[in-house]
């Protein structure tokens, strides 16, 4: 007790500290994204670049982050789960979604609320069926939703016979994610999209208390860390599962709605045109540390991630126009992809090694975070029903007593 103390009291040694900033995806994902902001910035200055690549060049490119930083966000609720959890239909729901939304505000007369949460609740429907589906009939993930991804697909073709929803509501509701200018300093900074503030800023507060500070969060985390302890523990694994599912929907659902407003108009490929929005949202997942085998992941590095792929696909459009810069687009996600795969394993076999040693208790303490640590049944067990510690049965005995 007296060792724990003073080691606790002495803190983190240099080695501990660099090791675990070495380690946290967050810090190496934040390091990427001021390099190339920098190597972006001397291009522009030595002329490379076929534009101005400036400040508000990068502001402006946060239009195409919110919908690829929601998507990855529910990415993170599906894969956390565990058992081969993933999403493959959040384009085609984003699709539908956004049909439902456009048709309901334009054709149907309802108010942008109504149509909203129409257009949410649309989204919610289509990720319970994947959780049905996976969760309790026990298909994997993988084919269910590739499945219901070349369903909805159709189904938001069809219904509009393949063509866009306008009108001069979807005009008006552009507003609600142009770029506006921040209140009292916004002189001195860039204008910025206003859905950062509507859309993705709300979701993601609310998103990391859920998966934070919520006895659903921890049970999310248990399943995918252990399913077996997680049941053992009184979780109903299938239902967590469900509900990972549901907040993919309701996710994609939002998206939805934003798209609606960022290209002024309801798409019926909105979400699937091109290589389409899963593959992106999955990457950028993966790409923020987030385990394919669940149970682990952390919000904000993925939303670092998707800030990284944001501006790096807006620099290659500076650098390489036209169609071919999208094909090169689709070039660098593969290789940022595989280098952090690369960086993974290469941190994995030196630790192994001993030349990195895992961070201490201590040490993740010292620094305000969580260490990432193999966790057994029993922990799992107790970090699935919300304590802290494990109780002693003595204790126990003599309260009941």
């Amino acid at each position: 007790m007296t060792t724990q103390t003073t080691a606790q009291r002495r803190g983190p040694s240099l080695g501990e500290r660099v090791g675990l900033f070495a380690q946290d995806r967050g810090i190496q994902l934040l390091i990427l994204v001021v390099i190339l902001v920098v190597v972006m910035s001397i291009l522009n200055g030595a002329g490379v670049t076929i534009g101005r690549v400036n400040s508000d060049y990068f502001a402006s490119a946060l239009i195409s982050f919110v919908p690829l930083a929601l998507l990855a966000i529910a990415q993170l609720f599906v894969i956390t789960s565990g058992k081969g959890g993933i999403d493959l239909s959040v384009g085609s729901m984003v699709s539908l979604s956004g049909m439902a939304f456009g048709i309901s505000l334009v054709d149907w007369g309802w108010t942008v609320p109504a149509a909203m949460i129409f257009a949410v609740i649309v989204g919610t429907g289509l990720g319970a069926i994947n959780g049905l589906l996976s969760a309790y009939l026990g298909y994997p993930a993988l084919i269910t939703t590739l499945a219901t991804y070349y369903a909805y697909r159709s189904i938001a073709l069809v219904v509009t016979d393949q063509k866009p929803v306008s009108g001069s509501e979807i005009q008006d509701f552009y507003q609600s994610v142009a770029a506006v200018e921040l209140p009292l300093i916004g002189g001195q900074l860039p204008l910025f999209p206003l859905g950062l503030f509507t859309f993705f800023l709300p979701v993601a507060v609310i998103a990391w208390l859920v998966l934070n500070r919520t006895a659903y969060g921890r049970k999310l985390y248990a399943i995918g860390t252990n399913d077996t302890a997680a049941q053992w523990a009184g979780v109903d694994t299938r239902r967590t599962r469900l509900t990972a599912f549901m907040v993919s929907g309701l996710l994609s659902g939002l998206v939805g709605v934003y798209t609606v407003a960022q290209f002024a108009s309801a798409r019926p490929d909105a979400g699937t045109a091109g290589s389409g929005m899963a593959l992106p949202a999955i990457t950028i997942a993966v790409l923020g540390g987030v385990a394919i085998t669940g149970g682990i992941g952390k919000l904000g590095s993925v939303a670092l991630a998707a800030l990284l792929i944001t501006w790096l696909n807006a620099s290659i459009l500076m650098l390489v126009p036209g169609n071919e810069g999208a094909q090169v687009q689709l070039l660098a996600l593969g290789v940022v992809l595989l280098g952090a795969s690369l960086l993974d394993g290469w941190l994995q076999n030196r630790r192994k090694r001993g030349a990195v040693k895992p961070p201490t208790l201590t040490a993740a303490i010292a620094l305000g975070d969580k260490p990432m640590v193999d966790t057994p049944a029993a922990d799992t067990t107790a970090a699935a029903q919300g304590i802290d510690e494990p109780v002693d049965s003595a204790d126990s005995e003599s309260d009941s007593r």
